[in-house]
């Protein structure tokens, strides 16, 4: 239930939850939670964080596992977000079923709406353009557009489209988190997005992650920042689990660079085993670290 605490929500995730299953076959009852906002609740728990999860869901999932990360407030939906992520050696494949409907601005109760750190998480291009302008100017507002770049056909294969409603959310985010699969490795969206929003993190998989910053003149300066090697068992969520690091490392520090080298660390952990049980500790990330220096001359 919503908490009725006047204090300023620590770290809120908004978008759909998902019932991950193993097979293409949508009628399977085998699932495990997935989304967004199931991966980022997680690792913000495990970095000893306060999340709240605002999120839309039926009936045919057990959400009581989320209810123990953290807040939790449900929209009603006939059934919830159902995705098959099936590894393949060229890649994942992906199916998407029973998507939920939008999440507008008037779902977002009031005493969520005063956050330090949000994080919006769409999957099935559910979060509207209007929930963009509900939060504070301290909040520090964020966003992983996977779900706005993805449609699905009649059987449910998903497919890359267009994010055609970036320029209503870019301006008014203070960082865009995106991996150089999201634009299919064509850096010249990475460029365009770059002109409309302060900061931008595209993760890049085994070779880390590279940090663009507007800069006073307009420029933009680009940095890459080292990964942790990583024996990987479950890829899945990674990105979400950097998304949240990062966010909460900016919101201590307002170092991007230490933010986006604390986040390759935190998710490189996390995929070291299955579903969200390698996510660390603040104090283990800390500790690969300060055992680890990132070199002080960073160049751009």
């Amino acid at each position: 239930m919503p908490t009725n605490d006047p204090s300023p929500i620590d770290f809120l995730v908004i978008g759909t939850v998902t019932r991950d299953i193993p097979t293409a076959d949508p009628t399977t009852t085998e699932y495990v939670l997935g989304g967004t906002v199931s991966f980022a609740a997680a690792t913000a728990a495990s970095l000893g964080r306060h999340p709240t999860i605002l999120t839309r869901a039926g009936n045919d999932v057990d959400l009581s596992p989320l209810t123990a990360l953290g807040g939790l407030t449900v929209l009603p939906s006939e059934h919830t977000t159902t995705f098959a992520n099936i590894y393949t050696p060229a890649g994942r494949v992906q199916y998407c079923y029973t998507p939920v409907a939008v999440i507008a601005a008037g779902d977002v109760p009031a005493a969520l709406r005063n956050p330090k750190v949000v994080l919006l998480g769409p999957l099935v291009q559910e979060i509207e353009p209007d929930m963009i302008h509900i939060f504070p100017e301290e909040t520090v507002v964020a966003a992983v557009p996977q779900g706005w770049m993805r449609k699905w056909d009649a059987d449910g294969r998903v497919y890359p489209t267009p994010w055609t409603t970036a320029e209503e959310f870019l301006p008014h985010l203070d960082a865009l988190i995106l991996s150089i699969e999201d634009v299919d490795g064509d850096l010249s969206i990475i460029e365009e997005y770059c002109t409309h929003v302060p900061l931008l993190v595209m993760t890049q998989y085994r070779e880390g992650s590279t940090v663009y910053q507007q800069q006073a003149d307009g420029s933009v300066s680009v940095t890459q920042v080292p990964p942790r090697p990583a024996q990987e068992v479950d890829p899945t969520g990674a990105g979400d689990t950097f998304a949240t690091a990062f966010l909460l490392r900016l919101q201590e520090t307002g170092d991007p660079l230490d933010a986006a080298r604390y986040a390759n660390v935190t998710a490189s952990f996390g995929v070291e085993g299955p579903g969200i049980a390698a996510i660390p500790s603040h104090d283990v990330v800390l500790a690969y670290m300060d055992a680890h220096p990132w070199p002080t001359e960073r160049s751009d």
